[in-house]
């Protein structure tokens, strides 16, 4: 496997296609990494890419989910640099002991499990990439973004970054989503925040300097965000996989979504675990950040911490039994829904225009595909 920290810095034109790549090199050059989305004007030509190898909507499916593994790549490896294992699989960084040992409040493996999901994420952008490169498709480059600060903290390293961990807004709806037995995001529906002020503000999931290390509620309160947010954004994935397999038309595309989209709801199953160890309090140094005990929290099963399945809800039709099942999975607008939905999370903020009308084009691209034969 490249390693991670071998990304290459270059100056690129700033039309779309200059962060189209061809070839497996680009594929493996990764930092282990609404207004704005206005309409923009198709990209590609509607017949198959150059190389005929692959469908044009499936390879704008590929692409898409080439940028999404690329954003997560970067925000786990600044997790795994400062609570994580670093080593030869997942290097960077020297780890912070203390919010390591915050973090280990939610599981005594999160050190683990933040490497696994970080090494995981990685292979998922390298081999999409490398995939694409093998058709003769476009492969995606993101190497100009990476122009956010690193954390400060002891353990951070020093690099530029894709997103933006030191002011969240956590949406912590799927948590009460997932446990719902009468309500399903596809058909309209909405869910109350597990973490309501989570939501509101822009709150730190990683230590920004080392002042962030005490006092220990404040550090708790930090890493419990981390704990919710890990959940936040592999939820999402768990959704998107499905959504857009519905619009493949190649097999052995398919395979890749239906191989792929599997190991994001193991990551989502792992950390929704975790969250709910998340302990009680107030931070001190923002009394508007509270994270209530939510075996206690008034909405019953809505909120019980030990319903980590997904109760059955209504699917399809409410003419039609319950069934335990991964929502939401319609797949209209998904592409540009998962990118506003990080986008309002305040993950990319600091990021330029420009960066956020490449990742529109490759939205609006992956939801313009259609299965052959619609």
């Amino acid at each position: 496997m490249r390693s991670p920290i071998q990304a290459h810095s270059i100056g690129l034109p700033t039309d779309r296609r200059s962060f189209l790549k061809k070839g497996v090199a680009t594929a493996g050059a990764a930092t282990v990494s609404s207004g704005l989305f206005g309409k923009a004007l198709p990209v590609f030509p509607k017949e198959d890419e150059r190389s005929g190898k692959l469908r044009k909507g499936d390879a704008a499916i590929l692409r898409f989910l080439a940028a999404a593994e690329i954003l997560e790549t970067d925000l786990w490896q600044q997790y795994n640099e400062l609570g994580g294992i670093q080593d030869s699989e997942v290097p960077g960084g020297s780890g912070s002991p203390l919010y390591t040992a915050a973090l280990a409040q939610l599981d005594s493996d999160m050190a683990q499990y933040i490497h696994d999901n970080t090494e995981d994420e990685l292979t998922h952008e390298v081999f999409i990439n490398a995939y694409l490169a093998s058709k003769g498709a476009d492969t995606v480059d993101l190497d100009k973004f990476r122009t956010l600060p690193s954390s400060k903290a002891s353990g951070a390293q020093q690099i530029g970054r894709l997103t933006n961990l030191m002011q969240l807004s956590v949406d912590t709806t799927w948590w009460t989503r997932y446990r719902s037995g009468t309500k399903n995001p596809d058909f309209g529906d909405t869910f109350p925040q597990a973490v309501p002020t989570l939501a509101v503000g822009h709150h730190p999931a990683i230590p920004r300097t080392d002042a962030d290390l005490s006092p220990s509620d404040h550090l708790q309160a930090i890493a419990n965000t981390a704990g919710f947010h890990f959940g936040t954004i592999e939820q999402g994935g768990t959704s998107l996989y499905p959504s857009v397999a519905q619009r493949v038309s190649n097999v052995e595309v398919l395979r890749i979504v239906l191989s792929i989209g599997p190991t994001e709801a193991m990551h989502f199953q792992t950390w929704q675990d975790k969250a709910g160890n998340a302990p009680a309090l107030t931070d001190p140094t923002d009394p508007t950040l509270v994270f209530p005990n939510l075996n206690t929290t008034p909405g019953g099963e809505d909120f019980q911490t030990n319903l980590i399945m997904p109760e059955p809800t209504v699917f399809l039709s409410h003419d039609l039994p319950a069934c335990s099942i991964v929502r939401p999975t319609n797949t209209k607008g998904v592409a540009m829904g998962a990118l506003q939905f990080l986008t309002a999370s305040g993950l990319f903020l600091g990021q330029s225009k420009e960066f956020f009308a490449f990742l529109r084009d490759l939205a609006e691209d992956a939801d313009d595909a259609r299965r052959e034969g619609d």
